[in-house]
């Protein structure tokens, strides 16, 4: 039977505090992969998504051309304000339902929502749309919903396409390009951008840029979703951009033609005008007038009948008599 010390030191030995040299040391982490990859599509799924806040989805009439919900908003015309109609997907519903404003300003705007649809989806909506207001200027956000289900070259092929329906239906089409994806091979959408400008510039439209303004590692720009912006900050983001393009395109001047400057050629010598060749062949100006002063009055008058001032060119001069022979 084990003493009472001996007890009272093995309860204080099993409860006592361990030191940390005595603690096991855990593995390190092991980092997580941002994303992985397939090969199908070139789609990279990034494991960590969005942040973000954004609206519960409300409902949408469909269209009998596309089979996707849509909606247009054409806000009442305004005196002295100039009216802008914004086209897209996904991107604007909350502006479409108003859980987000555009700025006030001098300009009005309008949307037309196709949420889910390609590129020759929107085509096909844009040519049966009935707008019942004519916009100063159509801004087209780039598609995005055909990432993962085409390849670059085609997805150019559908936005020039698509830029030519906006341009025989309005006159004064501008783009901007689509907010980025977390769910998308970065590369591949670079790629893409790279396209639409291509085409845009081809074609003659304006293309505005916008991956730069939404930093990746911002995740709460994005909702949980990866894939569509946050209503506070992300679409904060957006509204800034489409309101800065409208005014820029329709507040630029355009472009003044040059013209050629007139060169006047230098007056005619006056007929009683000294010219006289200096060194270089250079011409030295110089007049003379007829006057007493440098002439007498006998020298005067026999100029006089020589040349007379009045004539005023060499066709008016008359030779002089040629002197008779003396035989």
């Amino acid at each position: 039977m084990p003493r009472k010390g001996r007890c009272s030191e093995a309860q204080k030995q099993h409860w006592r505090k361990p030191d940390a040299s005595e603690m096991p040391i855990p593995p390190p982490p092991m980092d997580a992969p941002s994303c992985y990859c397939s090969s199908q599509n070139n789609i990279c799924l990034h494991q960590s998504h969005g942040t973000g806040y954004r609206h519960r989805v409300l409902e949408w009439p469909t269209s009998p051309f596309t089979g996707h919900g849509h909606k247009l908003v054409i806000p009442p015309e305004v005196p002295g304000k100039r009216f802008v109609l914004i086209v897209g997907d996904s991107h604007l519903r909350a502006l479409v339902d108003g859980f987000i404003w555009m700025p006030e300003s001098r300009l009005s705007f309008g949307f037309l929502s196709i949420p889910g649809v390609s590129a020759l989806e929107i085509r096909t909506k844009v040519l049966h749309a009935t707008v019942p207001r004519a916009p100063d200027t159509v801004c087209v956000i780039a598609p995005s919903n055909n990432l993962n289900s085409t390849t670059v070259d085609m997805a150019g092929v559908d936005f020039a396409n698509l830029l030519a329906t906006y341009g025989n239906r309005w006159s004064k089409v501008f783009a901007i390009d689509f907010p980025p994806r977390l769910v998308v091979n970065i590369q591949y959408q670079d790629l893409l951008r790279q396209e639409y400008r291509r085409v845009a510039a081809h074609m003659g439209v304006k293309y505005f840029t916008a991956a730069e303004h939404f930093p990746l590692s911002n995740l709460v720009l994005w909702s949980k979703d990866g894939v569509h912006l946050s209503d506070r900050e992300g679409m904060g983001i957006l509204v800034q951009l489409l309101w800065s393009a409208a005014l820029e395109q329709l507040e630029t001047p355009p472009p003044t033609p040059q013209v050629s400057p007139n060169f006047r050629a230098p007056p005619s010598p006056e007929p009683h005008e000294w010219r006289t060749v200096g060194q270089g062949s250079k011409v030295i100006d110089s007049f003379l007038p007829l006057n007493p002063i440098f002439f007498s009055g006998t020298a005067l008058s026999a100029m006089e009948k020589v040349s007379p001032s009045h004539l005023s060119s060499l066709v008016d001069f008359k030779p002089s008599p040629k002197p008779k022979k003396v035989s």
